[in-house]
């Protein structure tokens, strides 16, 4: 069976997409078939997982699979981005790229059933073929994200533990529950908070925690992401963390595999 996951927050800069990769490779490390959908026109998820537009040979990616409107489409427009395990054996996650022309399909947004043809795009194939879909949308509440919580299970809202990441959030969790069954998905739950980038035990960072605990009980998951500098080396790499055989890199590769774990879990209690 397979879960699909949106991944948002209504404020960029928050950690967003590097959790996003990081979290497919987690994924795929355990096991598990990934596939990343890149929804937002800068295609940073796109490029962390090894893939860029090649002008000079076209492929098809994420934005011609949504023109297309039609089902199953999104198949043709799938890449393959290696990896590797801990040990360096290879791993493989799939991909729905995107490129900046993806801005075209918001000018869609009032063709009759447009917020459905992401659905139509993965119908048909990605049900036998991957145990998780991961969704990367852009910082809004706009069609391209609305694209994605229309396909999608459920929602990880990824937030820095600070005010405006955490209002963003916020933002995130009440569109969902005002606007699940106007997207045609009126199961589309929150599953949980992501909290990324935290550089404090104390302070600002715990207060921000405590506060997002009250305000969505239950919903905040563990581990907590540290700011590490290696985080940022991997993303600007294209790298999965487990490429740096330092401390910081394993202590980052160990808390992205308990998180992995805590994702699986989710998607377990979610199917019973």
């Amino acid at each position: 069976m397979t879960t699909s996951y949106v991944v948002s927050n209504n404020k960029g800069g928050v950690g967003k997409t590097a959790v996003v990769t990081q979290l497919a490779f987690g994924l795929a490390r355990a096991g598990q078939k990934v596939l990343v959908v890149d929804l937002d026109p800068q295609a940073n998820a796109s490029r962390r997982l090894g893939w860029s537009f090649d002008h000079a040979n076209p492929v098809p990616t994420i934005s011609e699979a949504i023109k297309a409107n039609e089902n199953g489409v999104g198949e043709d427009a799938v890449v393959t981005c290696a990896g590797t395990h801990m040990d360096g054996s290879p791993l493989s996650i799939d991909l729905l790229p995107s490129r900046p022309d993806l801005e075209n399909r918001i000018s869609e947004a009032g063709a009759v059933g447009a917020q459905r043809r992401l659905v139509r795009a993965l119908t048909g194939w990605t049900d036998d073929r991957y145990d998780f879909i991961l969704i990367d949308t852009p910082p809004s509440l706009g069609h391209l994200t609305q694209l994605g919580l229309a396909a999608a299970d459920g929602v990880l809202i990824v937030t820095e533990p600070e005010f405006d990441s955490i209002e963003g959030a916020v933002r995130v969790r009440d569109f969902i529950e005002a606007h699940a069954i106007d997207l045609a998905n009126p199961s589309l739950y929150l599953a949980g908070i992501i909290v990324s980038r935290l550089r404090s035990q104390i302070g600002e960072h715990k207060f921000q925690i405590d506060g997002l605990e009250e305000i969505a009980p239950g919903k905040v998951l563990q581990p907590i992401i540290p700011e590490r500098s290696v985080y940022k080396d991997a993303s600007g790499a294209a790298a999965s963390i487990t490429d740096y055989r330092t401390a910081a890199g394993r202590t980052m590769t160990e808390v992205y595999d308990q998180l992995t774990a805590t994702i699986q879990n989710l998607a377990k209690e979610a199917a019973r």
